[in-house]
């Protein structure tokens, strides 16, 4: 579907109003005025494809399983596979998309696919994507470049991105701060909601979340998350659950390597990169890693896929999905216990840290 023919002009409002916004000379509530958000986003196979669960309170109803923007969504030039992909996962009735200005980096390949589909199906799904910019200009820009790589005029959610310690709460949140961004965009209607993902460690996430009501969060959570001293299912998943937030699992197989299917990469390719070393493969089936999660009190999980193969057998997986135990649970995260380093890669505690955006992908 194209969109509603009342918001052809929000593009060009975000130039235009945002600049005279950004001197001061047009005032929140008067851009609020000329901007309306169209009604949520609502794929009509959604229903029968696959159980539904509230978002927090916005409104939305979302599919178990959403896709995410990793895997063949950001890899270079592949057109071929990612847009059909994209393409049959709407049909399947997913209505949840997750992307980052990160994934494909630098010429954003995720949001350059995921544009070639949103150009006629945009109002089948509630679009998000990231911003790892700590400053307000760069943020603004940065969001700029996704409107338009996703030719959309509005997203539906807008995360903080990979904010891990304190002094990066303290960069958006100052003055200048990427946090002005975010509220401009939200108040001048080119953002339906805002939200954080949280990769690292929770404190510095509770920090956000109490500074400001965001909407959603985007945990890294898995069955081995519990038996990290920096869960974020024991530390921040009842905050979140409180305060009523939208709450998506992310990492559900720990980029494969909670899965026994995992077939080590060379150790010398491992090394290139800040997720560690691992030597052996997972322990758990994508069906218990993606079941556990589901059991949380999540609202959905994201997952990329390599192909439509995988694709589809997620979106059986939703379908068929049928709540765990405490026992099975507590079972599955004892299975986990030799490979929880490599499954818990993400709360590394020598996982290098920045305020500034870097070329490193999460």
């Amino acid at each position: 579907m194209k969109q509603p023919s009342s918001f052809p002009d929000r593009r060009q409002f975000l130039k235009t109003g945002g600049a005279l916004a950004a001197a001061g000379l047009l005032s929140h509530k008067a851009q609020a005025a000329q901007n309306q958000l169209p009604a949520l986003p609502f794929n009509q196979k959604t229903q029968t494809s696959m159980p539904t669960r509230n978002f927090g309170k916005t409104g939305f109803k979302v599919g178990l399983f959403s896709l995410g923007g990793q895997s063949a969504l950001e890899k270079p030039n592949n057109f071929d596979l990612a847009v059909p992909l994209i393409e049959r996962a709407l049909d399947l009735g997913v209505n949840f998309i997750d992307t980052a200005a990160r994934y494909g980096f630098p010429e954003r390949w995720s949001e350059q696919y995921i544009g070639r589909v949103m150009q006629h199906r945009r109002n089948d799904v509630y679009l998000v994507t990231k911003s790892r910019e700590r400053t307000r200009d760069a943020a603004l820009r940065d969001i700029e470049q996704s409107l338009k790589l996703m030719k959309t005029d509005h997203l539906d959610l807008w995360l903080l991105h990979n904010i891990g310690i304190p002094e990066e709460v303290d960069a958006v949140f100052a003055k200048g701060g990427a946090m002005e961004a975010f509220t401009q965009m939200q108040d001048q209607k080119v953002v339906r909601n805002l939200g954080v993902a949280a990769h690292y460690h929770p404190e510095p996430i509770i920090d956000l979340i109490n500074r400001h009501p965001f909407d959603a969060v985007l945990l890294a959570i898995n069955a081995a998350d519990s038996l990290s001293p920096h869960s974020f299912t024991a530390k921040l998943l009842p905050l979140a659950v409180e305060k009523e937030m939208g709450i998506f699992g992310m990492k559900i197989a720990s980029r494969g390597r909670i899965l026994s299917s995992w077939t080590p990469p060379p150790v010398e390719v491992q090394k290139r990169s800040w997720e560690g070393v691992a030597t052996r493969p997972g322990t758990l089936t994508i069906r218990e890693a993606t079941r556990y999660v589901l059991s949380l009190p999540v609202s959905t999980v994201i997952i990329g896929c390599d192909d439509i193969a995988q694709l589809e057998e997620n979106v059986q997986i939703a379908r068929e999905f049928n709540p765990l135990s405490q026992a099975q649970m507590a079972a599955l995260t004892q299975k986990t216990a030799p490979i929880e380093a490599q499954a818990n890669f993400f709360h590394s505690e020598t996982r290098p840290r920045e305020i500034a955006s870097s070329n490193t992908d999460e």
